[in-house]
């Protein structure tokens, strides 16, 4: 049976009353067993992208910038400069009220929505790429359970959880991680007397520190950096393997870096995380401050063929079902222009993307109002948000982690879109 989200919320509210008995809130489980997460860093504006309203000028009236398009769903439209996503809307569902309050910093707003809460001063919180990475496990030794293309960020980080679940880092989508490429006068042979002397220093090492759960984890790390650095993995990289029609209609180097994740996730990975970070695409990336307001649509036409050719590419190799793709950003921008003629910073409201994963897609989430200034139906919040994530990939949003001896939710009491649940 599966809940409504009214139901959940009922049941969560009775427990107190229930005179110490146990109440068991029953959570929808999906079917996906990996996620890519489209990260847009700065802040893309959803009344620019897939909450389009009345049209502004750029100056003194306020409203979005483009013109609306019509959808693959019926009175859903996006951005005009979603040509190519469009027509595939069925495949995802649009989560227009996202909501928060952290509206000023960057830093602090990008952490919330990797790791589902506030930060706070004795705990450092998981993010959402490492929970999946404990909780979903590894599908293959030969390769990492968590990716993430871009350079390192604390909020990308394992937290509590220890390095174990922390993530291979990519900057670049030719020839894989550095850190794994052998030296040319390293052959088999000698890899493997060096890996069975270091098995053994490591083994005694334990031995005498038998306590040290750190020194296990990083032994751990070290053991499966070695087995990543086999040919299973390492030939992910090699795109060249791909039609030269495939990786045109991905795109630039953005689009290359879907290209990748789909690999990635088919050679096995559990989450990656790719990030849209080309300012040189319009000055400021998806900050659009002043200036780089101009030319944002650069970035949504790339965004647009890139997430477009990742759906009918996971499509094609039946990849789609069990892959939950996700387009997050840390808050969106008002309707109003600054001096400029860009965008400031939005938390109130703002959108969010969730396709394939075998949910019930083909719809769109909350209204915000008029303008896209605040929810006038169905605020979703970010552990929410999290909540239905983790439900897709089948992971109980209130299940217990640990910190040392405290215990800690997966998700800040986060409820989830139960009507994406078939």
């Amino acid at each position: 049976m599966n809940l409504t989200r009214r139901d959940l919320l009922k049941s969560a509210a009775l427990a107190p009353a229930l005179a110490g008995a146990a109440t068991v809130v029953k959570y929808p489980k999906g079917k996906a067993d990996a996620c890519i997460l489209l990260w847009l860093g700065g802040g893309a504006a959803h009344i620019d992208t897939f909450d389009p309203k009345r049209k502004g000028d750029g100056k003194k009236v306020a409203g979005s910038y483009y013109n609306a398009i019509n959808t693959a769903v019926k009175d859903v439209q996006v951005c005009e400069h979603l040509k190519h996503t469009a027509p595939l809307l069925d495949r995802c569902a649009l989560v227009r009220t996202l909501s928060h309050d952290i509206v000023s910093e960057h830093g602090a707003a990008s952490n919330l929505v990797h790791t589902g809460r506030m930060p706070s001063g004795t705990i450092q919180y998981p993010s959402i790429g490492s929970i999946i990475s404990k909780e979903l496990g590894s599908k293959d030794k030969a390769v990492p359970s968590y990716v993430v293309m871009g350079y390192p960020n604390i909020t990308r980080d394992p937290g509590f959880l220890g390095a174990k679940y922390g993530y291979i880092y990519l900057t670049q989508t030719e020839t894989g991680p550095n850190g794994f490429v052998r030296p040319g006068d390293v052959d088999n042979g000698r890899q493997d007397r060096r890996e069975t002397l270091l098995a053994q220093l490591r083994k005694g090492f334990e031995q005498r520190n038998p306590d040290d759960q750190m020194i296990r984890a990083q032994s751990s790390i070290s053991e499966q950096g070695f087995k990543m650095a086999g040919p299973k993995f390492m030939n992910v990289f090699e795109l060249g393997k791909e039609s030269k029609t495939l990786r045109e209609s991905y795109g630039g180097e953005f689009g290359q870096r879907c290209l990748l994740a789909r690999r990635l996730v088919q050679s096995g990975v559990r989450f990656v995380e790719v990030s849209f970070n080309l300012n040189f695409l319009n000055g400021s990336g998806w900050d659009t401050h002043n200036d780089g307001q101009v030319k944002q649509h650069l970035l949504i036409q790339d965004l647009d063929q890139a997430f477009a050719t990742l759906l009918t590419d996971l499509e094609k190799t039946k990849l789609l079902d069990t892959t939950l793709v996700v387009i997050a950003t840390e808050f969106g921008r008002p309707p109003e222009f600054d001096s400029g003629g860009g965008r400031g910073h939005h938390s109130k409201v703002f959108s969010g993307v969730l396709a394939g994963g075998g949910l019930r897609t083909a719809r769109a989430i909350g209204v915000s109002d008029e303008l896209g200034v605040k929810p006038v139906d169905r605020s979703v919040s970010i552990p929410d948000f999290h909540a239905t994530i983790h439900c897709a990939l089948g992971i109980d949003p209130s299940k217990n982690l640990y910190a040392g001896d405290r215990p800690v939710p997966i998700t800040d009491k986060g409820v989830p879109v139960t009507e994406l649940f078939g």
